[in-house]
């Protein structure tokens, strides 16, 4: 190391984007002091982002912590400091417990934005974090406990950060948040959601996709699905969680939304949206559903065929009211539920895929392939990490952020593969 040198800094970012914006904050924060940014093997001091929004995130992100506590007894690490969720949740918990950690720090403010974040992500796309915190207060979640209440940043302030990535070349925008379409309640005083996009559309030249993830079902209104209908920029995919379609489950999990509301909104997107990518999450097992109920949960995802879907098995966090709710389901009918679902879920994806095929469509290449003239990429129906994925094979050289045209050749259940022209 460099006399006077400021140490090397890594970090392990677990859970969802929003957590990974965190952790480009923490990191941009840090550069901007000198100190040196490497992989967490080289690092000096180890920072673990963490994520306790259901029973697995809390395993992995006490695992991660344990296996870095062992290299600072090593002598590999010097320090180990844990941010983010757990921390925030468990700080005096954790202390006792783990001695080997330097310092525990909790949630980051909003107004924490560098001028430019640490990327952990390719270069041709971003996440955008327009808000944090919620006020849904659903049964079975946290987050309000862990995050607070819903914060929406200013319009000037996400302009700012849009214009440097504009300028940096980013190709894609993730718009992410606890709930995107809650965006401006708080300061506006009302949903404003559709004109801060058609702000960062006329704010930006290389941006050529701007994606909708993390929306909240009853805040969906018609100003915004036209935005969607009839913006280029605005892909035509909406992340929209509907966690349920039971409407007993749906009051037990103060979701603030009937079946008849959910049904008509999907309707509504599809006929004004030709061709628009739904990606929802549902909650199987949850407390006191009954067979009756997770069939019609079922014959719901039968029917309406959404282009994308995840599934989660309940997980029972303490703090929240559904922890107290009678009729907790035996995780082996829960497995089973998840199950029956999926299986279901791969059939209609693959059906869904099997229409792309001989199409010629755009694609966003993400990375060069192992194989020479091979590349992976993504169609504006699918979003980072969560979705599904293109092999494009191609005779000229292609490079990460390339937006290219694509004939599909072959379809799976999530994949697609394809030939550039």
């Amino acid at each position: 190391m460099i006399k006077n040198a400021k140490p090397k800094v890594g970090i392990i970012s677990l859970g969802c984007p929003r957590n990974l914006v965190d952790s480009e904050i923490i990191l941009g924060n840090l550069k901007n002091q000198g100190y040196q940014i490497s992989d967490i093997q080289d690092a000096d001091i180890a920072i673990v982002n963490t994520c306790c929004f259901i029973k697995e995130a809390k395993e992995e992100s006490i695992e991660t912590i344990l296996e870095l506590a062992d290299l600072k007894a090593q002598g590999r690490i010097k320090k180990l400091i844990v941010s983010g969720c757990l921390p925030q949740r468990y700080r005096k918990e954790l202390i006792p417990h783990l001695k080997e950690v330097d310092a525990f720090v909790g949630r980051l403010s909003l107004d924490n934005f560098p001028k430019e974040r640490y990327n952990l992500v390719p270069k041709h796309f971003a996440y955008l974090k327009i808000s944090e915190g919620c006020n849904n207060h659903c049964s079975y979640c946290v987050i309000p406990k862990i995050k607070g209440k819903f914060r929406s940043r200013p319009i000037e302030d996400i302009l700012k950060e849009i214009r440097l990535l504009d300028k940096n070349k980013v190709k894609e925008i993730n718009i992410i948040g606890q709930d995107i379409t809650s965006y401006g309640m708080d300061i506006y005083k009302k949903p404003s959601l559709a004109k801060l996009l058609k702000k960062i559309v006329s704010s930006t030249k290389n941006v050529k996709w701007i994606r909708l993830l993390y929306t909240y079902p009853t805040n969906i209104d018609d100003e915004l699905i036209e935005l969607i209908a009839s913006n280029k920029k605005i892909c035509k995919y909406l992340d929209l969680p509907i966690q349920h379609i039971n409407n007993r489950i749906l009051k037990l999990m103060n979701r603030r939304i009937s079946k008849e509301q959910i049904v008509d909104l999907i309707k509504r997107l599809r006929i004004k949206v030709p061709g628009i990518a739904i990606r929802t999450s549902l909650i199987v097992g949850f407390p006191s559903e009954t067979e009756k109920e997770f069939q019609e949960l079922l014959d719901f995802v039968s029917i309406t065929k959404f282009e994308r879907l995840g599934v989660f098995m309940y997980s029972r966090e303490e703090g929240t009211p559904a922890y107290n709710f009678k009729n907790q389901i035996p995780q082996k009918v829960k497995e089973e539920r998840l199950h029956k679902i999926m299986s279901m879920q791969q059939a209609i994806a693959r059906e869904i895929n099997s229409k792309f095929l001989n199409k010629e469509i755009y694609v966003l290449i993400d990375e060069i392939g192992e194989e020479p003239g091979l590349f992976l990429g993504r169609t504006e129906s699918d979003a980072p990490e969560v979705d599904g994925m293109v092999y494009v094979h191609s005779k000229n050289k292609v490079k990460p952020g390339d937006l290219v045209k694509v004939k599909i050749k072959d379809t799976y259940e999530y994949d697609l593969v394809g030939e550039k022209i």
